[in-house]
């Protein structure tokens, strides 16, 4: 039996901010949201502790060969497919490294696919398509925690020896899981009741967007604050490749470019080779000799 009732989630809370809201001019309406939203930082700051535990399970998974999964419904599924689906461009990581399930599959990610979030069993069904295994991290988002396909979802991966994560927009879940770390973000009521679409959207794409780049510059996929496992695949990614490789070593823009071409296209290659003059096979050796953290190499 649960511990609380869904009308006691501060989530399904009445805003007294926005009570009249609807009587209010469009500026007037716009700077009450804006006021809401500021607020969302601070509530994360208070979760560090736990945001900092998943980095580290996640990090500490991949290194052994795992991967990480985020599931949730409607909202929070389509976040989770959003930041997974983002990771492969952007760090050049394996595409299944980070995965997002929602539920009610893809067509759920454009259309609300009604009683998708009650399935429990679907969410296992999901899990085991997935082929998720030991060692493995799965993050489940629900912003009220009243997601039974999340909850579903969670126990079933604790029971097959994941490791995983609770994350939540209420101080705790309304319903409870076998979970290592839980993620409470209290982000209080929404400016319109019970639309966790908007401050909760908001905080849970913050810390999914902390947890999957932290992770990513753990691992190192960063250099600085400079995005030096890219792969230059269209115009505005070479440029901003080229123009990494310039502000790391000595070369101008076209000897640059050249380089970036002899590299198969990847950035922390062309950097390499400028670096120790040598040949493409010897930089991908030295890469995975020093786990590719590129401070290392060039230091």
């Amino acid at each position: 039996m649960d511990s609380i009732e869904r009308k006691d989630l501060n989530t399904e809370q009445q805003n007294a901010n926005s009570a009249n809201i609807d009587a209010l001019s469009v500026r007037e309406i716009l700077q009450a949201i804006n006021h809401e939203d500021r607020s969302i930082a601070d509530k994360i700051a208070d979760s560090i502790d736990a945001i900092e535990q998943t980095v580290e399970i996640c990090t500490h998974a991949i290194k052994d060969g795992g991967r990480i999964y985020y599931i949730g419904a409607g909202t929070s599924g389509r976040l989770g497919v959003l930041d997974a689906s983002e990771i492969p461009p952007t760090f050049s990581a394996p595409s299944n490294l980070f995965t997002g399930i929602i539920a009610g599959g893809d067509k759920a990610l454009r259309k609300s696919i009604e009683g998708a979030e009650d399935s429990a069993e679907q969410a296992v069904i999901d899990l085991k398509s997935a082929k998720v295994q030991s060692g493995d991290v799965l993050i489940g988002i629900s912003t009220s925690g009243a997601a039974k396909y999340v909850q579903s979802a969670l126990n079933y991966a604790k029971s097959v020896n994941l490791k995983t994560v609770y994350l939540l927009c209420n101080t705790t879940p309304f319903l409870k899981a076998n979970t290592d770390v839980t993620i409470s973000i209290d982000t209080g009521a929404e400016i319109i009741t019970g639309s966790t679409r908007m401050k909760g959207g908001t905080a849970t794409k913050m810390v999914l967007n902390m947890i999957s780049t932290t992770c990513m510059i753990r691992l190192g996929k960063v250099y600085g604050n400079l995005m030096v496992d890219l792969m230059a695949v269209n115009e505005k990614l070479v440029d901003r490749g080229v123009r990494v490789i310039m502000q790391l070593t000595k070369h101008n823009y076209e000897q640059a470019k050249e380089v970036l071409k002899k590299s198969d296209m990847s950035v922390k290659t062309a950097i390499v080779m400028i670096h120790h003059s040598c040949d493409l096979g010897e930089a991908r050796r030295l890469i995975d000799e020093n786990n590719g953290i590129l401070r290392n190499i060039i230091r």
